[in-house]
């Protein structure tokens, strides 16, 4: 089914931001930072995927759940929302453990 990759990759970010925004981790706790982070995130991993494409490391495979637009050479739309929610997963699960360690500690005494 053409699609279903950026599909899943769209869902799996809608939950997550929803969790990060009910528990107030990421995204819920300061939105400008949050969002300045995902950018600063999604573009570094961004040039490090062009550059890996350059060096040819890095190449598009046949993948029939893809939808086979193409954002540059070798560099399919779903990159980018793959990235994000990478970068969103990263940061919520920072937090999360975060403020879990710091209940934690606080509970011990």
């Amino acid at each position: 089914m053409t699609g279903a990759y950026l599909i899943a990759l769209l869902v799996s970010l809608g939950g997550m931001v929803l969790l990060d925004v009910r528990h107030r981790l990421f995204l819920g706790h300061d939105p400008v930072r949050a969002v300045i982070v995902l950018v600063v995130g999604v573009t570094f991993f961004l040039l490090w995927d062009l550059a890996g494409i350059a060096l040819g490391v890095f190449f598009e495979g046949d993948n029939a759940l893809a939808v086979g637009i193409l954002l540059a050479p070798e560099l399919p739309i779903e990159e980018p929302v793959f990235l994000l929610f990478l970068c969103e997963l990263t940061m919520v699960l920072v937090c999360g453990s975060q403020r879990l360690l710091e209940r934690r500690k606080g509970g011990a005494r």
